[in-house]
């Protein structure tokens, strides 16, 4: 299985030390499959058909933490051509933000969507500030009875890891959850968005917190074992 790791690689963030490490126990966990992860810089996915011709290739797409990315539009190319070509996708910290901000322009037709990191005057500030910052929190995370990400955990909750300062505007919530095909499908204990997924799609889900980091204990993740097992099967 090729896995195209969307982002801009940096040796010293945490989470692109433990994502290989994260596919390569939920390989073992889809009874010994192999994933061969490669790094893909957002800067060669902008432009005209410029995602579809480098991700082609691969069998799913991890659009990584460590945001702002060299090219937001490399990103949203590449979450963009995840989901519509059906491609297994996950998006972790950044990776949620921006699959957020995908949907909501090019699914919604919400063109104005934006980033207050990258756009702090922006007028649709979709992503904004966390009330309280999240850079090496853990926190609860209550799954929604029903969707995939329960499934997936089989529980109906779990203790997960954060590095980051944006997530989802709650001023917008209701417009992205009008959308009959994103469901949020986890919480933490105030009720605030913590994933999302598409019901419609073969697997598609982004986590505010980074899963991979449970890799870094030696354990495998249940949203990273059904990401791979996906790309597997897809």
């Amino acid at each position: 299985m090729r896995i195209a790791l969307v982002g801009d690689y940096d040796p010293a963030v945490t989470a692109h030390q433990a994502i290989p490490r994260a596919l390569e126990l939920a390989a073992a966990a889809a009874g010994g499959a192999r994933a061969e992860p490669e790094w893909v810089h957002t800067s060669g996915l902008a432009g005209p058909g410029a995602a579809e011709a480098r991700l082609a290739a691969f069998d799913a797409v991890w659009c990584v933490p460590a945001s702002p990315y060299a090219s937001m539009d490399g990103a949203l190319s590449a979450i963009r051509f995840a989901r519509e070509r059906g491609r297994p996708f996950l998006g972790t910290c950044g990776g949620f933000q921006h699959a957020l901000i995908e949907y909501a322009r090019n699914a919604l037709g919400l063109a104005d969507a934006d980033h207050a990191e990258t756009a702090p005057g922006a007028a649709f500030p979709l992503i904004a500030p966390l009330a309280c910052s999240m850079v090496e929190v853990t926190g609860t995370v209550r799954l929604l009875p029903g969707s995939r990400a329960a499934a997936l955990y089989g529980a109906p909750e779990a203790r997960e890891g954060y590095h980051c300062n944006f997530g989802l505007n709650p001023r917008f919530r209701a417009l992205l959850e009008r959308s009959p095909d994103l469901a949020v499908s986890g919480v933490d204990e105030a009720g605030d968005v913590r994933i999302v997924e598409l019901a419609s799609h073969p697997f598609f889900v982004a986590t505010l917190f980074q899963p991979e980091r449970w890799a870094l204990g030696g354990r495998a993740h249940p949203v990273v074992n059904g990401f791979v097992a996906a790309a597997r099967d897809s």
